[in-house]
């Protein structure tokens, strides 16, 4: 039989059977590299957002770690005073060992009242929050998954419980990038103990490492080694770290699938620079007496917490995309008149001047500032030890959030929650529908701000979720 020639495939076949075969997988395998190597060689690059109408452009994330009650600062339950100290017992294999048992019901030790015009309900500790209520927009459908506080963290900080992946803040420098090269896009301000979960709650995760959130030390030097040792001039680091890039570069060129070699040396470039620009920028000296008294700077017991609201204004004027703020010990098992009691008034004062300072500065509208815990707390309590303490237990089915600024529906209360409490009744959102929300405010969509890894393209929401629209004016 005569050799016949085969015809030619037309172009367009051509590539729609390459989209059915194996092929295609090494295709998609090879886009992505090349673009996960462009990533993290302009890792900190500006990049515009998916949504250029958006007005938040920077985030400043409050995280009251160890879960604040929303029963006991922003969302009251009259009838729990019916229900004061009645007991009954819950079981169930669906039950932890946290909230089954013997239990009572606990009414809120604090009165409430309705503040500013939208009248939104705030327990009578909020005194200088009362005066910035309007700014406020409020979310009290929003349920998380885990009750145990380092998953729970993981949850809220990454979207996954278990750890691993990429923090919140690391996401959006991904996709918008940072706009000051001589600071990095995402700064962490934790408290002395770091919080459940540690370090993990703002890893870069698979993400390059120039995403990775930098934590600020509350004491002392704010970053080790900011400054050069001594007998060490600015030239001798110049010429040390040109020397050090001349062999790194000649090192990716013989291996250029080490895509993170590229950010390592970015990285030190990035130290250099924060050499010089970090002292002055953590540097509140310069803020005049009038300012630090607002805040609460030098006053027990703000003193802590105001630094730290303060120092995250000077770090988004100063282009930081991404900064979160760490209050811990919320987690008021027992006791709760005495725990919240002296919780609150440390972070009341501090809040309401950071929202009332950016505002002046025209920053409120650009800047969203979000506080929320890894969940809220239960109406009721545990009979431990044959004894009564008037706290809560985690509850990860109800829990109040609120925001400000950055184009949030100020002076609204979107979802409730039953008559006691226990779980969110109205406009109920997971929590991954949140974060997509916030990445909507900051000008992201979920469903473009993708990374090839392990297989697939993943996302912060890990597989899709849904615009809350009534948070967005």
């Amino acid at each position: 039989m005569p050799f016949q020639r085969p015809s030619a495939v037309p172009r367009r076949d051509f590539l729609y059977g390459l989209g059915a075969s194996l092929g295609s997988v090494a295709f998609s395998s090879m886009l992505a590299q090349a673009e996960q190597e462009n990533t993290a060689e302009h890792a900190s690059a500006t990049r515009s957002p998916h949504f250029p109408r958006a007005k938040a452009k920077h985030c400043i994330f409050l995280y009251m770690e160890g879960g604040p009650s929303h029963i006991d600062t922003f969302d009251p339950k009259p009838q729990l005073s019916e229900l004061h100290m009645k007991e009954f017992h819950r079981s169930g294999e669906e039950q932890s060992a946290m909230s089954s048992g013997k239990r009572y019901y606990v009414e809120s030790p604090f009165k409430f009242h309705k503040a500013g015009d939208s009248g939104a309900d705030m327990c009578e500790l909020w005194e200088h929050l009362s005066g910035v209520a309007d700014e406020l927009c409020f979310f009290r459908g929003c349920q998380v998954e885990s009750v145990n506080h380092p998953t729970a963290n993981y949850h809220v900080n990454t979207g996954n419980r278990f750890g691993g992946d990429p923090s919140l803040g690391a996401w959006v420098n991904y996709g918008l990038g940072s706009e000051n090269q001589d600071l990095p896009g995402f700064i962490v301000l934790p408290e002395l103990a770091y919080p459940q979960g540690g370090a993990a709650n703002w890893s870069n995760g698979f993400l390059p490492t120039a995403l990775q959130g930098t934590p600020l030390r509350p004491k002392g030097s704010p970053i080790l080694d900011i400054a050069p040792p001594e007998g060490i001039s600015r030239q001798h680091q110049r010429e040390n770290l040109d020397f050090l890039q001349q062999i790194n570069a000649r090192h990716a060129a013989r291996h250029p699938q080490h895509a993170q070699l590229a950010a390592r040396m970015e990285n030190y470039e990035l130290a250099f620079r924060m050499q010089m620009e970090v002292p002055g920028v953590l540097n509140i000296d310069g803020e005049n007496q009038q300012t630090l008294d607002r805040y609460g700077i030098g006053l027990a017991p703000t003193d802590n917490f105001a630094r730290r609201c303060l120092l995250a204004r000077k770090l988004v004027e100063q282009g930081v995309r991404f900064v979160q703020v760490y209050c811990s010990t919320w987690d008021s098992h027992d006791y709760i008149a005495k725990a919240h009691g002296a919780l609150i008034p440390t972070v009341d004062r501090p809040i309401a001047a950071l929202i009332n300072d950016l505002k002046e500065r025209g920053m409120l509208e650009e800047t969203l500032i979000v506080w929320m815990g890894e969940f809220g707390r239960t109406p009721d309590n545990g009979v431990r030890g044959g004894g009564l303490a008037y706290g809560r237990d985690h509850n990860p089915d109800a829990m109040t959030i609120w925001m400000a600024g950055g184009g949030c529906k100020a002076g609204h209360t979107v979802g409730a929650t039953d008559e006691i409490g226990a779980t969110a009744v109205e406009n109920v959102h997971h929590v991954r529908d949140f974060h997509v929300t916030l990445l909507r405010l900051l000008g992201l969509d979920d469903n473009k701000l993708t990374y090839y890894h392990a297989g697939r393209f993943k996302q912060l929401s890990q597989f899709g979720g849904k615009v809350i629209d009534e948070l967005i004016a």
